[in-house]
């Protein structure tokens, strides 16, 4: 270990729970990120999850340290959930009601391509609550039944129906208005499409956990409990389905063969991720990076003004 390192290692906090773990670093600027480069590369390849505390809330710092750890920022493409760009490729987090949770996930693992590294910075901290809890993935794989993984090892079945007034129409969700763009996109990356009347219809299949490639760890790697119409909780997803078939609700989850996911198996998974999980409160000024297929991450409730800006690379 370099002395950099050395003393880099003791200065810094860890916290956390016995499954999930973040180091927290006082970082003071862009020259401080870039000295200290490599050991936080390190620490994300092995740990999954880095917190930088102490620099102010600056759109443009912030770009610049995510190209300095992440490379070039990704576009949000295949979205399943609403944001506005903020700055080129810098998006607002997940533009759900305050009221609401939004459940843990690895961020486009229902995508064949989803990013490598996720940052975000806290520009406005809620005045309660709405904290981004991480989840170990390792620890998500270990921990659920062996009986669950086993049903679910054929991988995920992802159905999405895009229309005007519910959820993401398919010109959102794909960020283009031409519907040759999309077939392509369909048969590129192995998803069946169908045109309605309405919109668009949707169909693939993802695994449910894979192999990290650095630690060699198998990882709990879906969304399945944030796509199954339960996710939306009991009285929207009863009303959606008397008002839609199953085929036409905006999204949904399913075993790889197509049959239901017993709702039990669902909250196994909620309380697995429950059980794993660790969130801290927000402070101005801070980002965190996250290897995303060693952490999942998902939201908390909120009181107040709150503003989290995300960046993928």
């Amino acid at each position: 270990m370099t002395e950099l390192a050395a003393n880099l290692d003791s200065a810094h906090d860890v916290e956390g729970n016995e499954h999930t773990k973040i180091t927290t670093y006082a970082a003071t600027g862009l020259d401080w990120v870039r000295a200290h480069r490599e050991v936080l590369q390190d620490r994300l390849r092995e740990h999954g999850a880095i917190l930088l505390r102490g620099m102010p809330a600056d759109l443009t710092l912030f770009n610049e340290v995510t190209e300095e750890i992440g490379g070039s920022l990704l576009t949000y493409t295949e979205r399943s959930t609403p944001r506005s760009a903020v700055s080129g490729n810098i998006y607002t987090s997940t533009e759900y009601p305050p009221a609401e949770s939004i459940p843990m996930h690895n961020e486009n693992s229902y995508s064949a391509h989803w990013p490598d590294r996720l940052f975000f910075l806290c520009d406005t901290a809620a005045e309660t609550g709405g904290a981004t809890p991480i989840a170990d993935s390792r620890a998500m794989y270990r921990l659920l039944p062996a009986d669950l993984r086993e049903r679910f090892a054929g991988g995920v079945t992802y159905t999405r129906a895009f229309r005007e007034g519910l959820g993401l129409t398919w010109q959102e969700a794909f960020q283009t208005g031409d519907r040759q763009v999309v077939e392509d996109y369909c048969t590129g990356n192995g998803q069946t499409y169908e045109w309605t009347d309405e919109g668009l219809r949707t169909r693939h299949v993802r695994p449910s956990f894979v192999e990290e490639p650095h630690t060699r760890a198998t990882v709990w790697f879906n969304q399945a409990n944030l796509f199954h119409v339960s996710s939306l909780g009991e009285e929207v997803s009863e009303a959606l389905l008397e008002l839609y078939p199953e085929e036409d609700l905006p999204r949904n989850a399913y075993f790889a063969d197509g049959s239901p996911i017993p709702r039990a198996d669902l909250a196994t998974i909620k309380a697995t991720y429950d059980e794993v999980s660790y969130a801290f409160p927000w402070q101005p000024g801070d980002i965190m990076v996250i290897n995303n297929m060693l952490m999942a991450h998902g939201r908390e409730p909120f009181t107040g003004k709150r503003r989290t800006l995300v960046a993928m690379t």
